[in-house]
């Protein structure tokens, strides 16, 4: 019986996967057969070395998602290094805090131009590549904040609004050219984005306080629903967001 969870033969784009949930997700991907490209301005030396002695190919392509100049290159480059992509993770990101009365507008851009707007324009340049191709996944990381307000991280929060939103349009449109466009909504994890929250010993504890798991989680926790959404046996899930949380939403 074929496995609807194998990537075998399939090639994987992961934004920002030097380290955090994104490494996870393309070592989790490689795990499940995938060859991987990932795009980031930062050297993915650690998760090249984990997916070559998986036997996958790796593709790094330099690339900072500050602007979106390098969106349609990125594409072309992860096509010419593996012959095709079949699935995007768009998981680059950042997060700036400070309040809402003192946020300043290069904070809102920064997070903005990174969180949603290379996120769309990215998602642009693959569908127009899987359309050729004759279908495809894209796989949006969106948070507890696409369904919550938070406290400190405006752009954050309207970014990761956004990214739900995008997801469900984008599903809308492309369903029907079979572009599965689905979203993971990672709870509080134990990454380099929540480093300022981890170490603040109150804050911490009224975190954990409401997880019924009782622990942050790790980007491991985020690779499994990343291969099932990549592969055949997610073929009928469109617009889904996923919340990998630990129990967060239900309390």
């Amino acid at each position: 019986m074929t496995n609807p969870f194998s990537l075998e033969g399939k090639v994987a784009l992961v934004t920002g996967a030097n380290t955090g949930l994104g490494q996870g997700i393309a070592v989790a991907l490689a795990e499940a057969g995938a060859d991987v490209a990932v795009a980031g301005f930062v050297p993915p030396t650690e998760t090249e070395a984990i997916i070559k002695k998986l036997g996958r190919k790796f593709v790094n392509i330099d690339a900072n998602l500050m602007t979106i100049e390098p969106v349609g290159r990125i594409v072309a480059e992860a096509v010419a290094g593996l012959g095709r992509v079949d699935i995007l993770v768009n998981n680059a990101g950042m997060i700036r805090r400070a309040d809402a009365l003192e946020f300043s507008e290069k904070d809102w851009d920064d997070v903005m131009n990174v969180n949603i707007k290379s996120a769309f324009f990215l998602s642009q340049a693959a569908g127009r590549q899987f359309v050729k191709q004759g279908g495809g996944k894209i796989i949006n990381i969106a948070s507890m904040l696409s369904f919550q307000g938070g406290i400190r991280v405006p752009s954050y929060t309207a970014s990761k609004s956004g990214i739900a939103g995008i997801t469900r349009l984008l599903a809308n449109e492309w369903a029907s050219k079979n572009i599965n466009v689905n979203a993971i909504a990672p709870g509080y994890m134990a990454t380099d984005n929540t480093a300022q929250l981890r170490s603040d010993a109150q804050r911490s504890e009224e975190i954990l306080g409401r997880i019924p798991a009782g622990r942050w989680g790790t980007p491991k926790d985020v690779g499994g629903t990343a291969v099932f959404l990549a592969s055949s046996a997610a073929d009928y899930l469109n617009g889904a967001i996923i919340p990998v949380d630990g129990g967060w939403l239900a309390r």
